[in-house]
């Protein structure tokens, strides 16, 4: 359960702001939308490879 701790006179919308915040560290929708679909294993190594050559090339780019 996620707890936000208010202050005094705190607006609200800072409130919910914090509590959208913590929702989404946690990783909750991020983890029920990886499960809506399978991706085999093959395609899941496939897309960090491509990840991995994507920011290499950011890397060289920067260099």
């Amino acid at each position: 359960m996620i707890i936000v701790q208010l202050k005094e006179g705190e607006n609200i919308e800072r409130a919910l702001k914090k509590f959208k915040r913590k929702f989404e560290k946690t990783g909750v929708v991020k983890e029920l939308r990886s499960r809506q679909s399978y991706v085999k294993p093959s395609q899941k190594r496939r897309d960090v490879v491509k990840r991995a050559v994507y920011i290499q090339q950011l890397q060289q780019a920067e260099e």
